[in-house]
């Protein structure tokens, strides 16, 4: 059974730091490209950044970009999220997603599976 499950999460103040952990069990965790994504209320799930856990290469949205820093611990199955001078835009449901293959994607449909989310608030 495939298992996405994210941690991390929580409170935090503008211009603080969390880091979101993402633990996957049930697949060859090699043969898939791993991504964040965050929902905020009211808006469409957008994709924040994602890795290929074979070759270690990242893609970072724009918004995120140079404050977010994705890696991929193997050994573990797991992949964080290091979310560093955080914004209150950056308050949304944070969700990890597993997509098949080894080009580097955020669209929302190529990726098969989904852990439940984790809230991330970031308060003014």
């Amino acid at each position: 059974e495939v298992q996405l499950v994210e941690s991390g999460g929580g409170l935090v103040q503008a211009g603080g730091s969390l880091r979101l952990s993402c633990a996957a069990s049930g697949f060859t965790f090699d043969d898939y490209i791993i991504g964040w994504f965050r929902q905020a209320p009211g808006k469409e799930r957008e994709g924040v950044s994602c890795i290929s856990s074979s070759d270690g290469s990242t893609y970072y949205a724009d918004s995120v970009k140079g404050r977010f820093t994705i890696s991929s611990d193997n050994a573990k199955n797991t992949v964080y999220l290091q979310m560093n001078s955080l914004k209150p835009e950056d308050t949304a449901v944070y969700y990890c997603a597993a997509a098949i293959g080894l080009h580097l994607t955020v669209v929302v449909a190529e990726y098969a599976y989904w852990g439940q989310g984790t809230q991330v608030t970031v308060s003014s």
